[in-house]
């Protein structure tokens, strides 16, 4: 309910607008965003003074009404409380534009309070009523001064550290919502004083006092800071990368709690645009946080499935937060090629999670404890390989802590049963099965359906084993402890869980390739970000970076995607996106180079990097990379993929002046091999300003 006092300064106009208010049931007005009478041209007033005669007709009595109106608000306006400068509508006509603060209790409404004030330059304070949610775009750190909040599934209580929120342009937004927590047998007089101690190092006196002064039991008092980092810095200094991490206002408004938001690069936005969770998915989620924090019959092994688009990396990594607000870390088994969570894309890793993920893959990307370069979004060109690298990596695997294993969005025809392989030599505890209302058709992947179906390279119970190895050299590969040696061979079983998923926006067939492919270059821009120095200081160009010289017989050559000619393999390698390998076999007795491998080895994968150069006087490679000099000893493996480098590292090289390394104007596209498709022959209006993957062996970046 609004002031009183508010309404008995604004006089006549004040009254003039209770009259439209009153008559608003009658006259159906428009739903248009209200505005002061002040504000109105001639012609809104005309329209005005119409629909009043019309409710005067209609025999509405205005004048009672706005009496009572002013008898309410005088006798509900507090004394002691700050007057809000924004009146509350009353419970008939509240909007539903804006139920984020609103308070929990039904029986007692007091005032809405300001959510937001800026504290300082690049700073703004938040209180949240418990219960209630702030969904915001952008990205800001986040610290939680008193209360306890939650951010995509993490908890975060007062006293620890700041965390990182990245609610970016290509994923939902985020949301804050304040929690329920435990509060002492304390009057409110000694509530106020204890959160009055714990701002003192955090807030200025009168930002205190505005705290207290809407301060009430059960809130939570958020502070949020304005977010640099190198990798941003490094994104954002491309063109057309900007716009993914703040979204302008397409109308700028002067609220002061949009100017304060703006300060810290975030803007609020709609709760129908945050993330919403089905019952099916909370549900799943509740049962498997509750099945790995019992610890009954060991660490669940968590499989997720599902085709395209349906919430599986979502799902993850709000379960990952979860475990993590009661477990040390989780680990995490990447089975999905070509849209990786924690590595650039085209890799097979295995990783030990202990910090949350409040963002999309390209914000948090990590070290894994053991990676296989497959070097291929997908794996349709070679399933037995993909096979063998999924072995070799869940070999690691030490069955200390709850493990979630993603898979592919290829569950139709061979996916499926490549599905079902993975099944069956995974052995998991747990199934999460995906499906929407536009999801492809897929079986319900029950234990009795994996039995009887036949893999790609398992047979179901009633048929022989594995026709391409055998379970129990699987197991002997595993180097199980001798009690763990007889229950992952045969399979046991497993329990599956459904979850239905509905999202209003979805990626449709026609752009989904676009989309993935700028997640990918995403990624690995920001594994490239890891060149850059530390803030604040300024970005270095690439190709002013000192790249590592590589002698050609210090490491072995393979190209994993394709069959190339030994005299062209260099041409292949320079200007590409390798993958940095140790292989067993010693390569340090060949004297000249560069050596050739006449098949993919398997093994570990410890970065990547770019060849910017080939200098074939001196016979190096040169190497731009960011795995530390005491990895790189061990490097002895440079694996070439179809994983290509974005294609604004190329052509947004800043500072050089005249022709762009490996940037052409002059290229055909109708020679075999010059277009993505090996073979394939493109008509002459291609694109013009393509990256040139021919240079010439010695031509360097200046």
């Amino acid at each position: 309910m609004a002031d009183s006092g508010v309404l008995l300064k604004r006089g006549s106009c004040r009254s003039t607008w209770l009259r439209v208010r009153k008559a608003r049931p009658q006259l159906i007005l428009s739903r248009r965003p209200r505005r002061r009478l002040g504000s109105l041209r001639w012609c809104g007033r005309r329209r005005l003074r119409r629909r009043l005669l019309q409710a005067q007709a209609a025999g509405v009595d205005w004048r009672e009404g706005a009496r009572q109106v002013s008898r309410a608000a005088a006798a509900r306006r507090p004394n002691t409380a700050t007057p809000s400068p924004i009146p509350s509508p009353t419970p008939a006509s509240e909007p539903e534009s804006e139920p984020e603060f609103e308070s929990a209790s039904s029986c007692h409404r007091p005032l809405l309070i300001p959510p937001v004030r800026p504290v300082g330059p690049g700073r703004a304070l938040l209180l949240l009523p418990v219960e209630q949610g702030f969904t915001f775009s952008g990205i800001c750190r986040v610290t939680c001064l008193y209360g306890q909040v939650q951010v995509f599934g993490f908890t975060i209580s007062q006293g620890q550290p700041a965390q990182d929120i990245f609610s970016v342009y290509t994923h939902s937004c985020l949301s804050i919502h304040a929690l329920h927590y435990s509060l002492p047998e304390e009057s409110k007089k000694e509530l106020k004083r204890e959160a009055r101690n714990l701002l003192k190092s955090h807030l200025n006196l009168d930002d205190r006092r505005w705290s207290m002064q809407n301060f009430s039991p059960q809130c939570s008092i958020v502070l949020l800071e304005h977010l640099k980092t190198a990798t941003v810095n490094f994104i954002t200094s491309y063109p057309g990368s900007s716009y993914i991490f703040v979204q302008e206002s397409p109308a700028p408004q002067i609220k002061p709690e949009y100017l304060a938001l703006r300060s810290v690069g975030i803007r609020r936005e709609k709760k129908r645009k945050g993330l919403q969770l089905t019952e099916s998915t909370l549900s799943a989620l509740e049962e498997l946080v509750n099945v790995s924090c019992e610890e009954v019959d060991g660490c669940p092994v968590i499989l997720v499935c599902g085709s395209q688009d349906v919430g599986k990396s979502t799902f993850n990594r709000y379960l990952i937060n979860q475990l993590l607000n009661s477990l040390p870390c989780v680990d995490y088994l990447e089975c999905d090629l070509g849209q990786t969570e924690f590595t650039p894309p085209g890799c097979i890793s295995l990783l030990n999670i202990t910090e949350p993920v409040l963002g999309p893959p390209f914000t948090h990307l990590r070290t894994p404890q053991k990676m296989v370069y497959y070097g291929q979004p997908s794996c349709k060109n070679n399933y037995e390989n993909y096979i063998d690298i999924v072995k070799y990596v869940f070999s690691a695997y030490k069955r200390e802590s709850p493990l979630i294993v993603n898979t592919m969005g290829w569950v139709s025809d061979q996916g499926l049963l490549l599905l079902i392989d993975l099944i069956r030599l995974l052995s998991p505890s747990h199934v999460v099965q995906f499906r929407s209302d536009h999801s492809k058709y897929m079986p319900d992947l029950t234990p009795q359906y994996v039995d009887d179906m036949d893999g790609l390279y398992t047979k179901s119970k009633t048929k022989m084993r594995n026709r391409r190895f055998r379970l129990a050299a699987f197991a002997d590969a595993l180097e199980f402890a001798d009690e763990e040696k007889e229950s992952p061979v045969e399979f046991t079983g497993h329990k599956l869980i459904g979850v239905y998923t509905d999202f209003a926006f979805r990626i449709t067939p026609r752009n989904r390739e676009s989309h993935n492919k700028i997640l990918r270059d995403l990624s690995i821009l920001s594994y490239l970000s890891q060149l850059q120095p530390p803030m604040p200081k300024p970005l270095s160009p690439l190709h002013s970076l000192t790249p590592y010289q590589v002698p050609f017989n210090a490491v072995a050559l393979r190209i994993t995607h394709s069959d190339v000619a030994p005299t062209h393999i260099l041409y292949a390698v320079n200007a590409s996106w390798v993958g940095l390998c140790k292989i067993q076999d010693d390569v340090r007795g060949y004297t000249n180079g560069p050596i050739l491998l006449a098949q993919t080895p398997i093994c570990d994968c410890l970065g990547f990097g770019i060849c910017r150069g080939i200098d074939m006087e001196k016979r190096l490679y040169h190497i731009l990379t960011p795995v530390p000099p005491e990895e790189l000893r061990t490097v002895n493996c440079l694996l070439v993929g179809a994983i290509a480098i974005p294609h604004c590292v190329l052509k947004c090289q800043h500072g050089i002046e005249g022709t762009v390394p490996y940037v052409t104007t002059d290229y055909n596209f109708k020679l075999p091999g010059a277009s993505e498709k090996i073979g394939a022959r493109e008509p002459e209006e291609a694109h013009k300003e393509k990256p040139y993957r021919r240079p010439k062996f010695c031509r360097k970046m200046k």
